[in-house]
């Protein structure tokens, strides 16, 4: 039997319109419509429908860091998700040596598999942000752990077969020796490769993608930085249209001004992800990121012992409300975090309000909190139900 939820507004590709009415059968979106709401449809009184939210980088969450994932923790993590608007996300996994990277994404595909069916989010894969990076722009990255992309370690990536069907994208920096070669590999074999951690220069960082590259990681961070004369990775970023600008919208990595002038620049290539790590809807205190010890803090921000920057301890709804917040529309907000990210990553099913596309919904109110959210049809979080502990929290941290 089909089911139909009905708006006042909705955001039907990158437009809000409404009222709008979404026909839904067997977990997908059937049918479309403006105007009056059909019979027997679900009414919502106020409010904006869009599609999930799907986020291309989470370290973790609710404590749970995904290098050291069980079932347990990602069935933490997928319960959380969704009262931050989350309907999918891609596990990521940084710079470790590849014989454990390899056993880490195995161990994340296998607590993947273990979901049930109707149970939060949905994860997507794995996203591997490293060991191929550049000890020059490390971030809390261990350079030690850092090697550069030749063809046998590209091999060990795209032979195993199990990781290689999950495999989605791999951040690394061109400009290492073997680095272009191995954007080509990875590219032709269907995984999404992003400059990242990268000291390219902008020829470089144009050449990368020449051979395939198609996203920047955390743009501004971690990267050599825009000049005048030299543009480095953001300069040729920001005007390359091939390339979609992950941004970490928490206004800590990258100040509120910059964040503006990226959506002048490029709004629609623009990707917003949390970077979230394992402190993500904690307390302060101590938690862990690829194992090591990361500190969050009364400011929110998760650092190393040492001070640096440490991901984040952002939700994706909150990153749309601060984009929102520096004046940046809400349906472009929004785009950048459902459409872009989902198109990027080839999930053409995801991330938009249109017939074939997963029913995935998020109900928001006036000041674009999340209110309800479907997967695949099901209600996976109601803001009027109380919550478990974990979920509860998470969805109250950091607003």
């Amino acid at each position: 039997m089909d089911a139909v939820v009905a708006a006042p507004r909705a955001l039907l590709g990158r437009t809000i319109v409404g009222p709008a009415a979404v026909r839904i059968r067997d977990g997908r979106i059937v049918e479309v419509t403006t105007g009056e709401a059909p019979p027997g449809a679900e009414v919502l009184s106020d409010g904006l429908l869009t599609p999930g939210l799907v986020d291309v980088q989470v370290n973790g969450a609710v404590g749970v860091d995904f290098a050291e994932v069980d079932a347990a923790g990602m069935r933490s993590v997928a319960e959380a998700l969704p009262s931050t608007g989350v309907t999918r996300f891609l596990p990521t996994l940084i710079t470790a040596p590849v014989d454990v990277v390899l056993r880490q994404a195995r161990a994340v595909l296998a607590a993947s598999a273990a979901l049930p069916d109707g149970v939060g989010a949905r994860p997507l894969g794995v996203h591997l942000e490293g060991p191929f990076l550049s000890p020059k722009r490390a971030g809390v990255h261990d350079p030690s752990f850092m090697v550069e992309p030749g063809p046998g370690q590209i091999s060990a990536l795209l032979d195993d077969d199990t990781l290689r069907r999950a495999l989605r994208m791999v951040t690394l920096a061109p400009e290492q020796p073997g680095g272009f070669e191995a954007v080509r590999r990875l590219a032709e074999a269907g995984v999404l490769v992003a400059v990242g951690h990268s000291d390219a220069t902008g020829e470089q960082t144009r050449a990368a993608a020449d051979a395939g590259a198609r996203m920047v990681t955390h743009l501004f961070n971690a990267q050599r930085p825009l000049g005048h004369r030299e543009p480095g990775v953001p300069g040729v970023a920001l005007v390359d249209e091939r390339f979609t600008l992950g941004l970490i919208a928490d206004l800590a990595h990258v100040g509120p001004d910059v964040c503006r002038l990226v959506f002048n620049a490029a709004g629609a290539r623009v990707a917003l992800v949390t970077d979230a790590v394992a402190a993500a809807g904690m307390p302060p205190g101590r938690y862990h990121l690829g194992g090591a010890d990361v500190l969050l803090t009364e400011d929110g921000v998760p650092r190393s012992p040492e001070g640096t920057i440490a991901g984040s301890a952002l939700t994706l709804d909150r990153a749309v409300r601060n984009i929102v917040s520096v004046g940046v529309p809400a349906a472009d907000a929004l785009a950048s975090a459902t459409i872009v990210p989902a198109e990027v990553i080839g999930e053409s099913g995801l991330g938009r309000l249109a017939p074939g596309a997963v029913a995935d919904l998020v109900w928001w109110d006036d000041e674009l909190r999340p209110k309800k959210v479907w997967v695949d049809g099901r209600v996976v979080f109601d803001a009027e139900v109380p919550a478990q502990p974990v979920a509860a929290g998470y969805a109250t941290a950091g607003q």
